[in-house]
Protein backbone atom coordinates (compact mmCIF):
# COMPACT_ATOMS: atom_id res chain seq x y z
CA UNK A 1 0.00 0.00 0.00
CA UNK A 2 1.28 3.14 -1.24
CA UNK A 3 2.57 5.44 1.90
CA UNK A 4 0.70 8.37 0.83
CA UNK A 5 -2.82 6.03 1.20
CA UNK A 6 -1.79 5.54 4.85
CA UNK A 7 -1.28 9.28 5.44
CA UNK A 8 -5.23 9.81 3.63
CA UNK A 9 -6.68 7.23 6.00
CA UNK A 10 -4.89 8.62 8.96
CA UNK A 11 -5.61 12.04 8.02
CA UNK A 12 -9.79 11.44 8.05
CA UNK A 13 -9.71 8.87 10.67
CA UNK A 14 -7.91 12.38 12.48
CA UNK A 15 -10.47 14.67 11.08
CA UNK A 16 -13.80 12.32 12.21
CA UNK A 17 -12.31 12.52 15.83
CA UNK A 18 -12.00 15.60 16.29
CA UNK A 19 -15.67 16.26 14.46
CA UNK A 20 -16.90 13.89 16.86
CA UNK A 21 -15.27 16.07 19.60
CA UNK A 22 -16.89 18.76 18.18
CA UNK A 23 -20.39 16.81 18.42
CA UNK A 24 -20.05 16.31 22.08
CA UNK A 25 -19.93 20.05 23.06
CA UNK A 26 -23.64 19.49 22.11
CA UNK A 27 -25.12 23.21 22.56
CA UNK A 28 -22.70 23.91 25.81
CA UNK A 29 -21.02 26.25 23.84
CA UNK A 30 -21.96 29.02 20.93
CA UNK A 31 -20.77 27.43 17.48
CA UNK A 32 -19.21 30.42 17.31
CA UNK A 33 -16.58 30.23 20.45
CA UNK A 34 -16.68 26.31 19.22
CA UNK A 35 -14.94 27.68 15.95
CA UNK A 36 -12.54 30.02 17.56
CA UNK A 37 -10.42 27.76 19.80
CA UNK A 38 -10.54 25.35 17.27
CA UNK A 39 -8.82 27.78 15.02
CA UNK A 40 -6.31 28.72 17.53
CA UNK A 41 -5.39 25.12 17.99
CA UNK A 42 -5.19 24.11 14.50
CA UNK A 43 -3.12 26.63 14.03
CA UNK A 44 -0.09 24.73 16.05
CA UNK A 45 0.35 21.59 14.14
CA UNK A 46 -0.43 23.18 11.15
CA UNK A 47 2.38 25.85 10.82
CA UNK A 48 4.82 22.72 10.28
CA UNK A 49 3.39 23.21 6.71
CA UNK A 50 5.02 26.22 5.98
CA UNK A 51 7.57 25.76 3.06
CA UNK A 52 10.92 27.02 4.45
CA UNK A 53 11.23 29.47 0.78
CA UNK A 54 8.03 31.47 2.16
CA UNK A 55 7.51 33.87 5.47
CA UNK A 56 4.71 34.37 7.93
CA UNK A 57 4.94 38.31 7.44
CA UNK A 58 4.34 38.17 3.26
CA UNK A 59 0.66 36.38 3.80
CA UNK A 60 -0.65 39.97 2.33
CA UNK A 61 1.54 40.03 -0.06
CA UNK A 62 -1.52 38.69 -2.71
CA UNK A 63 -1.95 38.43 -6.49
CA UNK A 64 -5.85 38.07 -6.44
CA UNK A 65 -6.89 40.21 -3.20
CA UNK A 66 -10.46 39.30 -3.96
CA UNK A 67 -9.79 35.84 -4.49
CA UNK A 68 -8.16 35.24 -1.43
CA UNK A 69 -10.55 37.07 0.73
CA UNK A 70 -13.78 35.15 -0.83
CA UNK A 71 -12.20 31.69 -0.51
CA UNK A 72 -11.21 32.83 3.39
CA UNK A 73 -15.08 33.81 3.67
CA UNK A 74 -16.35 30.78 1.86
CA UNK A 75 -14.17 28.53 4.43
CA UNK A 76 -15.23 30.72 7.24
CA UNK A 77 -19.15 30.21 6.74
CA UNK A 78 -18.00 26.27 5.55
CA UNK A 79 -16.64 25.73 9.11
CA UNK A 80 -19.71 27.75 10.65
CA UNK A 81 -22.34 26.02 9.39
CA UNK A 82 -20.46 22.18 9.58
CA UNK A 83 -20.06 23.18 13.26
CA UNK A 84 -24.27 23.73 14.24
CA UNK A 85 -24.65 20.65 12.01
CA UNK A 86 -22.46 18.16 13.96
CA UNK A 87 -24.08 19.54 16.91
CA UNK A 88 -27.73 19.42 16.15
CA UNK A 89 -28.16 16.45 13.57
CA UNK A 90 -27.34 12.99 13.79
CA UNK A 91 -23.37 12.11 12.71
CA UNK A 92 -23.78 10.25 9.81
CA UNK A 93 -26.98 12.92 8.30
CA UNK A 94 -24.30 15.40 8.19
CA UNK A 95 -21.14 13.56 7.06
CA UNK A 96 -23.79 12.58 3.72
CA UNK A 97 -25.11 16.29 2.93
CA UNK A 98 -21.73 17.07 3.43
CA UNK A 99 -20.76 14.95 0.42
CA UNK A 100 -23.15 16.99 -1.67
CA UNK A 101 -19.96 19.01 -2.09
CA UNK A 102 -19.06 17.17 -5.65
CA UNK A 103 -22.14 18.01 -6.93
CA UNK A 104 -21.31 21.71 -6.23
CA UNK A 105 -17.67 21.80 -7.36
CA UNK A 106 -19.18 20.02 -10.67
CA UNK A 107 -22.16 22.53 -11.01
CA UNK A 108 -19.65 25.30 -10.53
CA UNK A 109 -16.83 23.88 -12.80
CA UNK A 110 -19.14 23.84 -15.81
CA UNK A 111 -20.59 27.27 -14.84
CA UNK A 112 -17.39 29.09 -13.11
CA UNK A 113 -14.67 27.19 -14.87
CA UNK A 114 -16.06 26.08 -18.07
CA UNK A 115 -15.20 22.86 -18.24
CA UNK A 116 -16.72 19.78 -19.60
CA UNK A 117 -18.32 17.02 -17.71
CA UNK A 118 -19.58 14.23 -19.45
CA UNK A 119 -23.30 12.07 -18.99
CA UNK A 120 -22.16 9.57 -16.76
CA UNK A 121 -20.15 11.69 -14.28
CA UNK A 122 -23.50 13.41 -14.07
CA UNK A 123 -25.20 10.23 -13.64
CA UNK A 124 -22.89 9.21 -10.74
CA UNK A 125 -23.24 12.36 -9.39
CA UNK A 126 -27.27 12.00 -9.62
CA UNK A 127 -27.02 8.90 -8.11
CA UNK A 128 -24.91 10.26 -4.85
CA UNK A 129 -27.67 12.73 -4.47
CA UNK A 130 -30.96 10.18 -4.69
CA UNK A 131 -28.34 8.46 -1.70
CA UNK A 132 -28.41 11.17 0.34
CA UNK A 133 -32.06 11.41 -0.01
CA UNK A 134 -32.09 7.93 1.62
CA UNK A 135 -30.39 9.07 4.55
CA UNK A 136 -31.82 12.43 5.19
CA UNK A 137 -35.87 10.99 3.71
CA UNK A 138 -37.22 14.25 3.57
CA UNK A 139 -40.75 14.14 3.81
CA UNK A 140 -41.32 11.33 5.83
CA UNK A 141 -39.57 12.62 8.81
CA UNK A 142 -38.77 16.27 10.60
CA UNK A 143 -36.11 18.05 8.70
CA UNK A 144 -33.99 20.36 11.47
CA UNK A 145 -31.97 23.88 10.59
CA UNK A 146 -29.05 21.61 11.06
CA UNK A 147 -29.55 19.84 8.02
CA UNK A 148 -29.97 22.81 5.87
CA UNK A 149 -26.37 24.10 7.54
CA UNK A 150 -24.80 20.76 5.91
CA UNK A 151 -26.30 21.06 3.03
CA UNK A 152 -24.90 24.71 2.83
CA UNK A 153 -21.70 23.82 4.08
CA UNK A 154 -21.47 21.17 1.17
CA UNK A 155 -22.06 24.61 -0.97
CA UNK A 156 -19.43 27.11 0.90
CA UNK A 157 -17.14 24.11 0.89
CA UNK A 158 -17.25 23.74 -2.90
CA UNK A 159 -17.04 27.37 -3.64
CA UNK A 160 -13.75 27.17 -1.43
CA UNK A 161 -12.53 24.61 -3.62
CA UNK A 162 -13.19 26.13 -7.09
CA UNK A 163 -11.66 29.12 -5.86
CA UNK A 164 -8.64 27.18 -4.41
CA UNK A 165 -8.44 25.50 -8.05
CA UNK A 166 -7.93 29.44 -9.28
CA UNK A 167 -5.67 30.87 -6.94
CA UNK A 168 -3.31 27.50 -6.30
CA UNK A 169 -1.03 28.35 -8.77
CA UNK A 170 -0.19 31.76 -8.24
CA UNK A 171 -0.59 32.77 -4.67
CA UNK A 172 2.01 31.84 -1.69
CA UNK A 173 0.89 28.69 0.42
CA UNK A 174 1.49 30.80 3.49
CA UNK A 175 -1.13 33.30 2.58
CA UNK A 176 -3.69 30.32 2.13
CA UNK A 177 -2.88 28.63 5.18
CA UNK A 178 -2.78 32.58 7.36
CA UNK A 179 -5.54 34.24 5.77
CA UNK A 180 -8.99 31.70 5.89
CA UNK A 181 -7.21 31.25 9.55
CA UNK A 182 -6.98 35.12 10.32
CA UNK A 183 -10.84 35.21 8.86
CA UNK A 184 -11.71 32.13 11.09
CA UNK A 185 -10.33 33.53 14.55
CA UNK A 186 -11.56 37.23 13.68
CA UNK A 187 -15.03 36.85 12.53
CA UNK A 188 -15.67 34.21 15.47
CA UNK A 189 -13.75 36.27 18.04
CA UNK A 190 -16.22 38.53 17.58
CA UNK A 191 -19.46 36.70 17.14
CA UNK A 192 -18.72 34.72 20.47
CA UNK A 193 -18.47 37.96 22.51
CA UNK A 194 -22.35 38.17 23.22
CA UNK A 195 -23.43 34.76 24.53
CA UNK A 196 -19.77 33.60 25.56
CA UNK A 197 -19.27 31.85 28.06
CA UNK A 198 -16.01 30.33 30.02
CA UNK A 199 -15.26 26.83 29.04
CA UNK A 200 -14.39 24.38 32.02
CA UNK A 201 -10.81 22.87 32.50
CA UNK A 202 -12.44 19.79 30.66
CA UNK A 203 -13.62 21.88 27.69
CA UNK A 204 -11.16 23.32 26.95
CA UNK A 205 -9.12 20.42 27.08
CA UNK A 206 -11.28 19.25 24.24
CA UNK A 207 -11.35 21.70 22.63
CA UNK A 208 -7.52 22.05 22.17
CA UNK A 209 -7.47 18.24 21.18
CA UNK A 210 -9.91 18.65 18.30
CA UNK A 211 -8.47 21.85 17.11
CA UNK A 212 -4.58 19.97 17.25
CA UNK A 213 -6.38 16.83 15.84
CA UNK A 214 -7.89 19.35 12.81
CA UNK A 215 -4.21 20.61 12.25
CA UNK A 216 -2.93 17.39 12.50
CA UNK A 217 -5.17 16.24 9.58
CA UNK A 218 -4.27 19.21 7.35
CA UNK A 219 -0.50 17.97 7.66
CA UNK A 220 -1.48 14.54 6.88
CA UNK A 221 -3.23 15.23 3.68
CA UNK A 222 -0.29 17.23 2.26
CA UNK A 223 1.44 14.36 3.07
CA UNK A 224 -0.73 12.26 1.56
CA UNK A 225 -1.23 14.53 -1.61
CA UNK A 226 2.94 14.40 -2.26
CA UNK A 227 3.19 10.58 -1.58
CA UNK A 228 0.08 8.85 -3.77
CA UNK A 229 -1.54 10.25 -6.56
CA UNK A 230 -5.39 12.15 -6.55
CA UNK A 231 -7.02 9.00 -7.78
CA UNK A 232 -5.40 7.27 -5.02
CA UNK A 233 -6.16 9.51 -1.63
CA UNK A 234 -9.19 11.29 -2.47
CA UNK A 235 -11.45 7.92 -2.02
CA UNK A 236 -10.38 7.70 1.36
CA UNK A 237 -12.14 10.65 2.24
CA UNK A 238 -15.62 7.61 2.20
CA UNK A 239 -13.79 6.29 5.15
CA UNK A 240 -14.97 8.99 7.41
CA UNK A 241 -18.76 7.61 6.74
CA UNK A 242 -17.41 4.17 8.42
CA UNK A 243 -16.33 6.69 11.28
CA UNK A 244 -19.96 8.43 11.39
CA UNK A 245 -21.52 5.59 11.69
CA UNK A 246 -18.93 4.11 14.40
CA UNK A 247 -18.67 7.18 16.57
CA UNK A 248 -22.23 8.17 16.34
CA UNK A 249 -23.88 4.35 18.05
CA UNK A 250 -20.55 4.19 20.20
CA UNK A 251 -20.79 7.77 21.76
CA UNK A 252 -24.39 9.49 20.97
CA UNK A 253 -26.54 6.23 20.56
CA UNK A 254 -27.23 7.17 16.96
CA UNK A 255 -28.39 3.80 14.78
CA UNK A 256 -29.54 4.57 11.50
CA UNK A 257 -32.33 2.58 9.99
CA UNK A 258 -31.98 0.09 7.14
CA UNK A 259 -32.84 2.71 3.92
CA UNK A 260 -30.25 5.36 5.43
CA UNK A 261 -27.87 2.47 5.48
CA UNK A 262 -28.66 1.40 1.43
CA UNK A 263 -28.27 5.38 1.00
CA UNK A 264 -25.10 5.31 2.77
CA UNK A 265 -23.60 2.80 0.93
CA UNK A 266 -25.15 4.72 -2.46
CA UNK A 267 -23.29 7.66 -1.52
CA UNK A 268 -20.34 5.73 -1.35
CA UNK A 269 -20.58 3.89 -4.58
CA UNK A 270 -20.94 6.95 -6.54
CA UNK A 271 -18.19 8.72 -5.59
CA UNK A 272 -15.92 5.87 -5.92
CA UNK A 273 -16.79 5.60 -9.27
CA UNK A 274 -15.88 9.31 -10.01
CA UNK A 275 -12.97 8.97 -8.45
CA UNK A 276 -12.03 5.91 -10.35
CA UNK A 277 -12.98 7.34 -13.97
CA UNK A 278 -10.78 10.31 -13.61
CA UNK A 279 -8.27 7.76 -12.02
CA UNK A 280 -8.82 5.38 -15.24
CA UNK A 281 -8.83 8.54 -17.95
CA UNK A 282 -5.52 9.57 -16.32
CA UNK A 283 -3.79 6.66 -16.44
CA UNK A 284 -4.96 6.31 -20.49
CA UNK A 285 -4.48 9.68 -21.39
CA UNK A 286 -0.33 9.10 -19.60
CA UNK A 287 0.03 5.54 -21.80
CA UNK A 288 -1.23 7.34 -24.50
CA UNK A 289 1.49 10.10 -24.10
CA UNK A 290 4.28 7.81 -23.30
CA UNK A 291 3.43 5.72 -26.50
CA UNK A 292 2.85 9.22 -29.09
CA UNK A 293 6.41 10.19 -27.33
CA UNK A 294 7.89 6.40 -28.23
CA UNK A 295 7.07 6.06 -31.66
CA UNK A 296 9.57 6.04 -34.27
CA UNK A 297 10.27 8.32 -36.67
CA UNK A 298 10.73 12.03 -36.72
CA UNK A 299 7.88 14.18 -35.09
CA UNK A 300 5.45 15.82 -36.68
CA UNK A 301 4.86 18.48 -34.32
CA UNK A 302 5.19 19.17 -30.66
CA UNK A 303 2.37 17.27 -29.05
CA UNK A 304 3.89 14.01 -31.01
CA UNK A 305 6.79 14.38 -28.28
CA UNK A 306 4.85 15.69 -25.32
CA UNK A 307 1.04 13.75 -25.59
CA UNK A 308 -1.88 15.30 -25.08
CA UNK A 309 -2.30 18.13 -22.46
CA UNK A 310 -3.98 16.23 -19.64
Amino acid sequence: MPVGVIYAVVAYSVYSCGDAIIKGFGQNLSVFEIGFFIAVFSLIPAAFAKPRSERWRDSFKLRDARLVHLRSFSGLASSTLVTYAFVTIPFAETYSLVFLMPLFITVMSVLILKERVDRLRWAMLTLGFLGVMMVVQPGFRELKLGHLAAVCCAFFGATTTTVLRVIAPTEQRVSLIALPALHLIVANAVLMLPGFVWPTAQQFGLLAASGSLVGMGHILLIAATRNAPASQVAPIQYVQIVWAIGLGAFFFAEYPDLLAYIGLGVVVLSGLVNVFLDGARTRIAGRFAEYRATRPGPPSNITEVQGPEI
